[in-house]
């Protein structure tokens, strides 16, 4: 079992044969909630978020702002989610805006003696970006830069329907021996905000650790 922290938060592993990843967010994100207890805590916590991400909209916004992010809670399951921040800032003038996202999935019972070649090959099979294996003070990872399309809510418009999104991204995959891959991705549709963005990521990338149940630093082979 692997246990993921961001800095500030860590948490510890129940399984004696677990991972303790840890990393540092640069300040200025505004974290959704992942590790409430039940329905009404998310409820309760989303429409926070809300309120500090939007203190100037009404209550009918704040609460289809929030009902908007709970409708995606499912999928953050299905994608093995376990953190999800989100900043907001201005470049030359124009407002951006980017996503980071920490997972754990399950690596391929077929990815054989060096996992990052499995999941370079996997990902390049995939055609959906430019794919390079990279070496992080954790160990050996994969890289993949590119773009999806993707489409805006509606209640997000000045429309009020949905519209096509091109969302540029970088995906970084770190094979763990426990048979886990921790993904991280930061992802932007404003392509005004790329340098910055990917800049920082690279940062959070780079600060990724891992520890042992004993607490002791380890560092994946290649």
């Amino acid at each position: 079992m692997t246990v993921i922290s961001a800095e500030g938060g860590m948490r510890e592993s129940v399984d004696r044969n677990g991972i303790d990843i840890r990393w540092i967010m640069p300040d200025g994100f505004f974290e959704i909630p992942m590790d409430a207890e039940d329905l009404d805590e998310t409820a309760d916590r989303l429409m926070e978020l809300a309120r500090t991400v939007m203190p100037e909209a009404d209550f009918a916004v704040q609460l289809e702002w929030a009902v908007m992010l709970a409708a995606h809670y499912d999928s953050f399951v299905e994608a093995g989610v376990h953190y999800s921040g989100f900043v907001l800032t201005e470049v030359e003038g124009t407002r951006c805006t980017a996503t980071v996202t920490v997972s754990m999935i399950d690596l391929d019972a077929e990815a054989g003696p060096r996992p990052v070649g499995f999941l370079g090959s996997s990902l390049r099979h995939l055609g959906i970006g430019q794919v390079s294996e990279i070496d992080l003070p954790c160990g050996p990872a994969v890289c993949c830069i590119g773009e999806r399309q993707g489409s805006l809510d509606g209640g997000l418009t000045v429309s009020g329907k949905d519209e096509a999104l091109r969302t540029s991204f970088i995906q970084v995959q770190v094979p763990l021996t426990n048979g886990t891959v921790v993904v991280l991705e930061m992802s932007t549709p404003t392509p005004e905000g790329w340098d910055v963005f990917s800049s920082m990521f690279a940062g959070v990338a780079k600060s990724v650790r891992l520890f042992d149940v004993e607490g002791e630093s380890l560092v994946m082979p290649a």
